[in-house]
């Protein structure tokens, strides 16, 4: 298994600086650059080539927060984990909110506004599709103070991965909390469907 943290020669912890991540990652992109190898072997470039790939696949693992959280369990667990399709404690009235809001503009956009519909009924559609959006901005505003919320919490949880022992395996695993940080790794990942769940709906009604 690559160790995406280890590639980008970061520490492994649940809560990384997006920017630091990225300066990182684009100093290592370009040292590593095919381009450096031009004239050099074939072997030469399909190292650079595989070198550059892996450093996009790591760079693209990290900086999304459920990805890399995913990632992080995977690394200290020795497996994915399971259940990660469970909805998060504290989160099923906002899950039920966002999936009933969802429905009901899908159903509010499937019926597409006749050409001729006469001026009144296209204004009070009007008026009904900016309460949609009001109403997924809104929803999209919990979201925001949910994710909010994780990110405060996973940068606690740095320090737990600093402090832990390296070795052996069971030590490591006794001191790391694993178990609350796959659940705010589930939670990260509802956080991630339902913003693009959102947006989808804000962009339609906005077309």
């Amino acid at each position: 298994m690559t160790d995406c943290f280890d590639l980008l020669g970061e520490p492994r912890r649940p809560w990384l600086d997006a920017e630091a991540l990225k300066s990182r990652f684009l100093l290592l992109s370009a040292e590593a650059h095919p381009d450096r190898v031009h004239g050099g072997t074939d072997e030469a470039k399909a190292a650079a080539n595989d070198r550059s790939a892996e450093l996009n696949a790591a760079f693209n693992t990290l900086r999304e927060p459920r990805d890399r959280l995913f990632h992080l369990l995977e690394l200290e667990l020795g497996a994915r984990p399971r259940d990660i399709q469970r909805i998060p404690p504290g989160t099923m009235d906002l899950f039920v909110e966002i999936g009933q809001t969802c429905r009901d503009v899908d159903t509010f956009l499937s019926v597409p506004a006749p050409e001729d519909l006469p001026a009144m009924l296209r204004l009070q559609r009007l008026r009904t599709q900016l309460g949609w959006s009001d109403r997924l901005m809104t929803l999209q505003g919990k979201v925001n103070a949910r994710r909010d919320a994780l990110d405060l919490e996973l940068r606690e949880l740095n320090a737990a991965w600093e402090k832990a022992p390296a070795a052996p395996a069971d030590a490591r695993r006794a001191a790391l909390p694993l178990e609350r940080l796959e659940e705010l790794s589930r939670s990260t990942s509802y956080v991630t469907r339902w913003t693009a769940q959102i947006q989808e709906r804000l962009s339609q009604l906005a077309a």
